[in-house]
């Protein structure tokens, strides 16, 4: 870990590095027997209230309270550029859950189901991860009861084309009149070859949460944010926000949110005023994001875009992108579909 093993320890990381690579050495709790010492090394993702809160490379999240520290420094991060952007559906499925996280979550066996006030299907939808633990009919009509008492429309994300995605539960959940509305696919890529691009005259802001002017360019939140939505928005272990400046009193020329977890970072949310399209603006924002990511120690990319979206498919094939898996949103058939 780094630390001598004589002399003194000295706490060397304060509040101002939240968002970098560290090493801290803390005590254990001393009810549980001798004085014992834990060595934790992860992103510094919060310090608020007395407690710091370090996400590993594997997303775990740990917990720190300040009174236990006994050393702590930042450390540079780990190598990255090396790595290849292969993984597996059952490492990469809990990393995309994790950058877009709902408000309220239950569970009902391995399905987890998520709302957040209707905002996003990805956060008002149900993760099947397993078997519901009763017959699948019940468990459809549990969840469409579930979001019906919170006044949303019943989803379920199924994920298609990687060994361990869902093909069966497609074709169960349309035998049930269940609607397929929105696909999209999941891509994935080295993270280096994007950070490494130039990122031309383009002013990037980063920040750690969206300002009044970033939410201003995010079509879906129409210039304004509830606080559920600024939950999801924040949510994940190591969220960045970017922005390019417009023109004096308007909206952003571009925006962008990243979200490191472990080897891995997340794209979103990428847009560009229409009007300045093909200026690379998009792909400026991608790389200063990426930039960060490398500096946190993640290697490999990902990110959502809907099927019939050319435009962008495009863009991130030329970025290096390659389909990993497709996903799906299911939706629950109404009344009148019941009744035929």
């Amino acid at each position: 870990m780094g630390f001598a093993t004589s002399g003194r320890l000295v706490v060397r990381i304060t509040r101002a590095d939240v968002g970098k690579r560290v090493s801290v050495r803390s005590l254990e709790d001393p009810s549980e027997g001798p004085e014992r010492f834990t060595d934790t090394v992860g992103v510094l993702t919060s310090w608020d209230e007395g407690v710091l809160h370090l996400t590993r490379k594997s997303g775990e999240s740990v917990r720190i309270a300040e009174s236990a520290l006994v050393a702590g420094k930042v450390v540079p991060p780990a190598p990255a550029r090396g790595r290849g952007p292969s993984a597996s559906f059952e490492e990469l499925a809990p990393v995309l859950a994790r950058a877009w996280p709902p408000v309220e979550r239950a569970r009902l066996g391995g399905w987890e189901l998520r709302a957040a006030g209707g905002f996003t299907r990805r956060a008002n939808s149900v993760l099947p991860s397993g078997d519901p633990g009763i017959p699948v009919a019940e468990a459809l009509e549990h969840v469409t009861r579930w979001y019906a008492e919170r006044g949303l429309p019943a989803y379920v994300q199924t994920a298609t084309g990687a060994e361990g995605t869902q093909e069966p539960l497609c074709a169960t959940l349309e035998e049930h009149g269940w609607r397929r509305e929105v696909s999209a696919q999941v891509r994935i890529g080295r993270l280096a070859p994007l950070g490494d691009r130039d990122a031309g005259a383009a002013e990037v802001r980063l920040a750690r949460d969206p300002d009044a002017s970033w939410l201003a360019r995010y079509q879906r939140s129409a210039g304004t944010a509830d606080a559920g939505e600024l939950a999801v928005l924040r949510g994940g272990p190591s969220v960045w926000f970017a922005t390019v400046p417009g023109e004096p009193g308007a909206a952003p020329a571009a925006i962008g949110r990243c979200v490191v977890d472990g080897r891995w970072a997340g794209f979103m949310a990428v847009e560009v005023d229409p009007r300045l399209r093909r200026r690379g603006l998009g792909t400026a924002v991608m790389t200063v994001l990426a930039r960060r990511a490398l500096d946190e120690g993640a290697s490999a990319a990902w990110l959502q875009v809907e099927s019939d979206n050319t435009a962008a498919l495009a863009l991130y094939a030329g970025l290096g992108f390659h389909l990993h898996h497709s996903y799906h949103h299911y939706r629950a058939p109404d009344d009148e579909d019941r009744s035929t």
